[in-house]
């Protein structure tokens, strides 16, 4: 008992050191259940900022709000309401009283009663909570090349924390209750009309419905009909949807929108730019030179060296600070793009598409398979549906919704079925709100380029590091041996006649040249290339309708080998319209001609088309064209019943829906009972015309008279099939069977029933027509130009997809045969091995299924594909994760489908997906284009600076001018090579390999020939510039200066012209297109302007004299001498094998050859190795 009291005494310290004063006010009781008294102590590592915000909405108290995960929480509430698990610790704080319904079932207890203010508020959202939900929305998809399944599942591992989160919000918050010292009474009372400006309910007792999942206050509300009126809803026709209306209800329940996370500032930008270890190194020289600097010479003179030096580190940080800090707020307008979801909703008896953000409490929203629910709401209607609910449950299970369970929580998905639903909570009303305000989405996505550069930058560091620190070595060894010299031929350092201040200041300029070669010789523009260009790229994407979810698809994207395309709204122009109509055994002359029919023909017709659609038919007043809406093969149906004179409203109010089975692309088929009063029920199907024929045993005649299916009239409804497929249309047959109601299951079981599909009546087939896109067959011979396979994966029959992929031009010739043309359950059924030699041919899949197109492209990677693949429904979410690149259409898309895709095609073309493959190889050539600027500087620099050290202890590019070539190599080269956009000659080149280098053998060619000619040059310049320029009559000094200022000019002019070089490595003319790239010409000017500022103006600040007209004229002839070089060494051929796989052949061979000497079985592998 004295531990449990010395452990209470401790804990109410604690919590006074956290910011929890024990004054007079409101009394609190604090209730600690312990398992394990172990585990006490990990409360000691808890404070006030680990403490969690979340909005105060009244919960009832539940049974349920004892399972909680192990794992830490800590809340504190504005009414008094405190929570906090520690695995097998539980703390509450109750209100007044000791909280109801605790079962001190956990081990020894404990109570402690503190005194707090009443206007004791929340504390400030949690930090911890924030960083370990960092990468949970924007999780990245594997990478090809660098997969770390270590990272991969400790973000699962925070998924599953994040879910568990919400349930621990729920818990708190029913925690309420109990806290207050009493349970609500079960009855809950109705709100008067007047209680939430204008609408019956109030908008907490409307946000508690839905959150706590009451059903009983559901009931006392009058049900889901009761509760619509108090939001002034109708059910059918939904809210009026008026400017005003719309602005009375976000006044009363909110907006559909979440506080989010500021971006992060300039300044953390800056302060990320500060943290460079070289920067840090530079700017504690420069400090120290300052110093020394107002020491020996005074302030006037003495500061010159040192302040220039942290201007130029300054310059570097800021322009490094506002590039990241420009590329972070693109990103940070795509993220807020990819959630600006579009939707449907029910306003004024009309379907209309709105943004999620526009939703509103009162709406109907229609929900369909791979919907994402867009708030917490009430479902209406619906018809086998079905919510994943594991995005805020944990849970795997499919959840089944209906009238008993009617409960839909925003941010679940829809996994089968349809219905509509009421909404009821937006924003931070829902549990999904409360936890997207509670934690950030990451933006520090890696891809695989950058990784890769990542790594080439280390090692360039590296060697970088090691030549510094022998510069280093020899310059101290030169100067403190007396071998360093002055311009005017005097010794430098002279031992006992050197103050310590001179030679202190000596050693600094040695150890800041030294550093400042690290900083050159560094390439961190690297990685800020790969940025810079996915920014760019993004952004212009856009405009090309291409949404880019995963940064790493941009780059993969211009590896693709194979695309494997949907055909309808993708090939096509998703514009279907009947065209061909075959009813009564024979062809219809006019598709919409109801007058050879029957009026019970007709009336079954129109039955099953108004009953069997998700779509619906607006019927305006005043004779306007009825609205359609729906799927496009919806609308074609839809809209050729209405030829037929159907009614939609007045059929469909004629008869009851009793079940229905929602069309999948599985079956490819979807059927509804229908019950029309008395003992008679009709079952609908609608599907692939081929698969409901084979489930017919009779057909209906024009007369209505019903005929047995003989094999003649199976043939012949078959031939007509055939015929419309050759013609590009798609064929959908109608069917039905009478059904007695005695044998329908009764309610409670009629979810399990499957409707039946044998003994079908035939009505008819339909052909619809889908013409091809303008121009599709333009970006498919365009793909095959640049190696890349287009294959088209449909669900069509194998006639209809063959006629389309003719005119598409997938295909050449209308008689090939298997593989290159096959049905999905003919793939389907291969061996594994038999599947991948058959998918190099394949070029058409019909009949296929999402699992065939999983399969398909689960064979082409194994062959080494890289594979871009099209979908636009749920179940092809599987293929479009296996995919290296998952383009999803925009317009069609379900949301599964979108979020399981890199890639969204807001136009649903394919002429999108082309420009994807454009832009893709095009952030692969700018990266390489700039490598090979950027190593030439890198070379060029590094050994100018080393050989001039060695051989006479001085160095031609001093601190500030090294630094000023840093920034034109990195920011400055990056912002002009890694914008440029893309040209026709990319889609010339085959597909960019796999395992293709970074640097291939056209780089190492130009690259040669360019550090070659600059390192000649300027090595020259620095050894006999003096006489060569003429300058033996001046001022030694003075002579030096304008030498080594001369040396310095040419550089950076050779470095201008050699980025209109870096345009074009294997192009002759590199002046094509460079019209349209103003931001290269602009940071040419730039650079030019300000070389000639800091040669001619700023000679104090960078150690520079003015040079004489001539002396420009000459740096600029040198520096033009590059554009003729480099143009005749591109004639130079160059070898297939890449440089680095030749060097690592020699290596490993040399080894083989020396192992031959001892063991002729080593000169057989020697030999094989070689060839």
């Amino acid at each position: 008992m004295c531990i449990v009291v010395a452990i209470c005494n401790f804990l109410r310290i604690l919590i006074f050191l956290c910011g929890l004063p024990i004054v007079p006010g409101a009394t609190l009781h604090l209730m600690i259940l312990v398992n394990n008294w172990r585990n006490l102590l990990d409360m000691f590592k808890i404070g006030r900022d680990s403490w969690i915000q979340f909005a105060q909405r009244p919960y009832r108290h539940s049974a349920d709000c004892w399972l909680l995960p192990s794992i830490v929480h800590l809340f504190f509430f504005k009414n008094k309401i405190f929570l906090c698990s520690f695995g097998d610790i539980l703390v509450v704080v109750g209100h007044d009283k000791q909280p109801q319904g605790i079962q001190n079932g956990y081990g020894s207890s404990c109570l402690l009663i503190f005194r707090v203010p009443d206007d004791m508020y929340y504390a400030s959202l949690s930090r911890s909570i924030q960083v370990k939900a960092a990468l949970v929305l924007n999780a990245s998809r594997r990478f090809r090349y660098t997969l770390d399944l270590e990272k991969e599942k400790r973000k699962e591992e925070i998924r599953r924390k994040i879910r568990a989160q919400a349930h621990v919000i729920r818990a708190a918050f029913r925690f309420k209750e109990a806290g207050r010292g009493h349970v609500q009474s079960k009855e809950t009372k109705v709100p008067h009309a007047d209680a939430a400006l204008g609408f019956g309910i109030k908008e907490d007792q409307l946000t508690a419905l839905t959150r706590d999942h009451n059903y009983s206050a559901l009931q006392q509300y009058g049900g889901i009909s009761g509760v619509a009126n108090m939001l002034k809803t109708d059910t059918e026709k939904g809210i009026g949807g008026d400017d005003a209306d719309l602005m009375a209800r976000r006044n009363a329940f909110g907006s559909n929108t979440y506080p989010r996370k500021k971006g992060r500032s300039f300044l953390a930008f800056v302060w990320d730019a500060c943290k460079d270890l070289t920067l840090i190194i530079l700017m504690v020289a420069a400090a120290v030179s300052l110093a020394l600097g107002i020491t020996t010479e005074g302030i006037k003179e003495g500061w010159y060296d040192g302040a220039s030096i942290a201007f130029a580190v300054l310059l570097v940080v800021f322009v490094t600070a506002i590039s990241d800090y420009k590329q972070s707020l693109q990103f940070q307008n795509l993220n807020e793009e990819k959630q600006n979801i579009r939707l449907e909703v029910v306003r004024g008896g009309r379907r209309i598409m709105v943004s999620i953000y526009d939703l509103v409490v009162g709406d109907d929203v229609p929900l369909k398979i791979g919907d994402q629910v867009p708030a917490d709401g009430i479902l209406i209607s619906g018809h086998s549906l079905s919510i994943d609910e594991s995005s805020m449950t944990g849970e795997s299970k499919i959840v089944h919704k209906d009238q008993k369970s009617p409960f839909l929580m925003s941010g679940c998905k829809v996994a089968d079925g349809y219905g509509t639903m009421l909404v009821t909570a937006v924003g931070i009303n829902t549990e999904w709100g409360l936890l997207m305000a509670s934690i950030s989405e990451d933006s520090g996505e890696e891809t695989p380029l950058q990784v890769r550069l990542n790594g080439v930058a280390t090692f360039i560091g590296m060697v970088g590091l090691s030549v510094a620190l022998a510069v280093l070595v020899v310059l101290l060894a030169r100067y403190f041996t007396g071998h360093t010299y002055n311009p005017d031929g005097s010794v430098q350092y002279v031992k006992g006649k050197m103050g310590v201040g001179q030679t202190i200041r000596g050693v600094v300029r040695i150890f800041t040249v030294a550093v400042t070669i690290v900083v050159v010789a560094v390439p961190e523009g690297l990685p800020l290339a790969v940025t810079l260009t996915l920014a760019f790229s993004m952004r212009k994407m856009m405009k090309d309708k291409a949404l880019v979810r995963r940064l790493s698809a941009c780059e993969t994207m211009g590896s693709a080998t194979t695309i494997c395309s949907d055909k309808t709204g993708t090939l096509t122009l998703n514009q279907m319209t009947v065209v061909e109509a075959y009813f009564g055994g024979k062809k219809m002359g006019s598709p919409d001609n109801a007058q050879t029919l029957s009026a019970d023909v007709t009336s079954l017709i129109v039955e099953g088309i108004a009953q069997n659609t998700s779509g619906s038919i607006y019927e305006a007043e005043g004779g306007q064209e009825p609205e359609v809406t729906g799927s496009p093969t919806e609308k074609a149906i839809l809209s050729w019943g209405l030829k037929l004179g159907m009614k939609f409203n007045e059929t469909r109010s004629k008869s009851s829906i009793l079940h229905v089975f929602p069309f999948n692309s599985e079956k490819k088929r979807g059927g509804v009972a229908v019950h029309l009063g008395g003992p008679e029920v009709h079952i609908h199907w609608k599907g692939a015309a081929e698969i409901i024929l084979d489930s017919c045993t009779s057909w209906l005649d024009t007369d209505g008279s019903k005929h047995s299916m003989t094999p003649e009239k199976v043939a012949e409804f078959k031939k007509f099939i055939e015929d419309m497929a050759t013609a590009s249309l798609r064929c959908v047959a109608f069917a039905y069977r009478t059904y007695e109601m005695d044998g329908v299951p009764n309610e409670d079981q009629r979810d399990e029933w499957k409707l039946p599909e044998d003994n079908l009546i035939m009505l008819g087939i339909v052909g619809i027509k889908d013409p091809c896109r303008p121009g599709v067959q333009d970006s498919v011979r365009l793909c095959q130009a640049a190696g890349i396979k287009v294959r088209m994966v449909t669900g069509d029959n194998l006639q209809t997809a063959r006629a389309i992929a003719l005119e598409c031009g997938i295909l050449d010739d209308p008689n090939v045969s298997e593989p290159v043309i096959i049905e999905g359950k003919t793939f389907r059924a291969l061996s594994d091995l038999e599947r991948e030699e058959a998918a190099e041919k394949i070029s058409v899949m019909g009949r296929s299924s999402p699992n065939d197109k999983l399969l398909l492209v689960k064979a082409l990677r194994n062959r080494g594909h890289v594979v871009a693949v099209t979908g636009d429904g749920t179940n092809d979410a599987p293929a479009l994760h296996e995919a290296d690149i998952g383009l999803s259409m925009g317009i069609q898309g379900t949301e599964v489908a979108k979020e399981s895709s890199d890639i969204i095609i807001l136009d649903d073309n394919f002429a999108s997906v082309v420009r994807v493959v454009r832009w893709g190889r095009s952030v692969y050539a700018n990266i390489q284009k700039f490598i090979q600027f950027q190593l030439t500087v890198n070379v060029a620099a590094l050994i100018i600076n080393v050989v001039a050290a060695v051989s006479s202890g001085n160095v031609p590019l001093n601190a500030v001018q090294l630094l000023w070539v840093n920034l034109i190599m990195d920011t400055l080269g990056a912002l002009a090579l890694a914008t440029e956009p893309p040209t026709n000659h990319l889609m010339e080149r085959p597909p960019v390999g796999r395992r293709e280098p970074l640097i291939i053998n056209i780089m190492w060619r130009n690259l040669i020939i360019m550090a070659l000619f600059q390192v000649s040059v300027l090595l020259t310049l620095n050894f006999k510039g003096i006489s060569l320029l003429q300058l033996k009559n001046d001022n030694p000094a003075h002579a030096d200066k304008v030498k080594n200022t001369f040396i310095f000019n040419t550089f950076v002019l050779c470095q201008v012209f050699n980025e209109f070089n870096s345009r074009k490595p294997d192009e002759l003319n590199i002046f094509k297109g460079i019209s349209g790239n103003h931001l290269f010409i602009g940071i040419i000017a730039l650079t030019l302007i300000l070389q000639a500022l800091i040669v001619e103006f700023l000679g104090k600040f960078a150690s520079t004299v003015k040079l004489s007209w001539q002396l420009w004229l000459v740096s600029i002839g040198l520096a033009f001498f590059g554009w003729p070089l480099a143009f005749v060494g591109k004639f130079i051929p160059v070898p297939k094998r890449p440089f680095g796989e030749f060097f690592a052949c020699c290596c490993k061979g040399s080894k083989q050859a020396s192992d031959a000497t001892s063991d002729d079985k080593g000169n057989k592998s020697e030999h094989r190795d070689v060839v």
